[in-house]
């Protein structure tokens, strides 16, 4: 093992250096922007502050996604991806704010267009050479971290997989102690002579939660040596929202079930609301005036449908509609799902309700901020508290605010559920939303959504 190229990842990690990086990329493709377009290196301070508001940007985006944590283990396409939308969305960001200062002459688009393109090209570049260096390395068997494994064989042979399947992290396996029964004093006198045999650099201890009191006596025997020490518990069978270790009230927690949209990542997807709703909310007025027309005049009853549904966590809200049935009226408490051929649906409501457009007017809702552009769908009040004991971690669908589209949507669990597997599978692609939210994947669902959602044989 070379004790260097292992010294050098872990006194210069990435997480610090690759911000660095993007801050380089930004003020050489900026300076090389205004050498290519006023043939000078000497900024105006205003082109400073352009480059200090981008930089700003890239670095909270990244942040916010990940992309400064994760970026090693990417394939690189998708790095290249991820990396690409980053700099869209700042680029999109800054020609707004242009254009809504009124600042347009005091700018030349083409150096912004030039400063992200080069600035994206360096970025980029660093992270692909980084990926391939480090690729080759770990090829040679350098710049890897040995791990000795303690627990039982499934738990052992499931951690062993996900470390061959992540390579580019730089784990190897330095050796393994199986549990087979109740450990006693010759287990723990063996196990600490087998890590230090075995120069492992970290001890993982793989055990399910109910023998956790384990990980203490082993924490214990190796505290005489500078081996780090890891807890990975088997957390299977149980539907984790969201989880990672955090510190509450001065003590360490192991978070279970909880939301991904807090602090920053919470500012950051209302501004993505507040932004792209207004935008296509003004797109979509005339559509919107056209539709209300035509309701109005082919079936007697108000243009919008509203109805209380449940919210973030469990506010209820007024959801707004356009009205696709006659109207009618329903047993209290109970919710009739549209089913194909439903005769209280109206011919101008069938066209809408296969095209979307009937969600249109949820746009106000998602500007009121009580939904969001994307997220999980809202059901009916009845449909909760009916698939709230049935499906488990139903309910948890209700920790982030509901969306006009979703992840379940874009991948075809759309329309009526009228089984109980289809509402498991749309339950299981909601929470993976809200498990692996990121701006780029609300930016995804958004693209999906606009090429293959507004029509649906599902939507009746």
């Amino acid at each position: 093992m070379d004790r260097r190229s292992i010294g050098i990842v872990e006194r210069y990690p990435a997480q610090l250096i690759v911000p660095i990086v993007d801050v380089f990329a930004l003020v050489v493709g900026g300076m090389l922007a205004h050498s290519i377009r006023f043939q000078s290196f000497l900024l105006h301070d205003r082109y400073w502050l352009a480059m200090t508001v981008m930089t700003l940007l890239i670095l909270l985006i990244n942040t916010v996604q990940g992309g400064y944590i994760r970026w090693r283990v990417s394939k690189i396409p998708s790095l290249l991806i991820k990396l690409g939308m980053v700099w869209l969305i700042v680029a999109i960001v800054a020609a707004s704010l242009i254009y809504f200062a009124h600042a347009a002459d005091g700018y030349s688009r083409l150096w912004v267009g030039y400063t992200l393109v080069i600035s994206y090209a360096i970025a980029a570049s660093v992270r692909v050479f980084a990926q391939l260096l480090l690729k080759y390395a770990r090829k040679l068997g350098k710049a890897k971290r040995p791990v000795f494994l303690v627990g039982p064989s499934t738990q052992v042979i499931h951690v062993g997989r996900g470390m061959r399947d992540a390579p580019f992290e730089g784990y190897c396996i330095a050796g393994v102690e199986r549990l087979h029964e109740k450990p006693d004093a010759l287990f723990y006198e063996r196990l600490v002579r087998r890590v230090i045999e075995s120069g492992a650099r970290e001890v993982w201890i793989c055990v399910p939660l109910e023998m956790g009191a384990l990980v203490r006596s082993i924490f214990y025997e190796l505290r005489y040596h500078t081996v780090e020490v890891r807890f990975i518990p088997d957390f299977e069978g149980m539907q984790l929202l969201n989880h990672r270790m955090s510190e509450v009230a001065g003590h360490l927690a192991v978070d279970l079930s909880v939301s991904p949209l807090d602090g920053v990542t919470r500012i950051v997807k209302r501004m993505e609301d507040l932004i792209l709703g207004s935008i296509i909310s003004i797109l979509i007025l005339p559509l919107c005036i056209a539709i209300a027309i035509a309701v109005k005049v082919t079936s007697p009853g108000p243009v919008l449908f509203k109805q209380h549904r449940t919210g973030a966590n469990g506010r209820l809200f007024k959801v707004y509609k356009f009205r696709t049935m006659y109207v009618h009226q329903e047993p209290e408490g109970w919710v009739t799902q549209a089913s194909p051929g439903d005769e209280r649906i109206t011919p101008l409501g069938a066209f809408l309700r296969r095209s979307s457009f009937d969600e249109l007017p949820q746009f106000y809702n998602v500007l009121q901020g009580r939904m969001s552009i994307v997220g999980p769908r809202p059901h009916a009040l009845a449909h909760n508290e009916y698939y709230k004991d049935i499906v488990e971690s139903y309910m948890k669908r209700h920790k982030v605010k509901p969306g006009i589209s979703g992840w379940a949507q874009v991948n075809g669990h759309r329309g009526e559920t009228d089984t109980i597997e289809k509402m498991e599978k749309r339950v299981a692609y909601d929470l993976w939303y809200i498990d692996n939210w990121s701006l780029m994947l609300d930016l995804r669902i958004i693209f999906l959504t606009v090429i293959k959602g507004f029509f649906n044989k599902n939507a009746y």
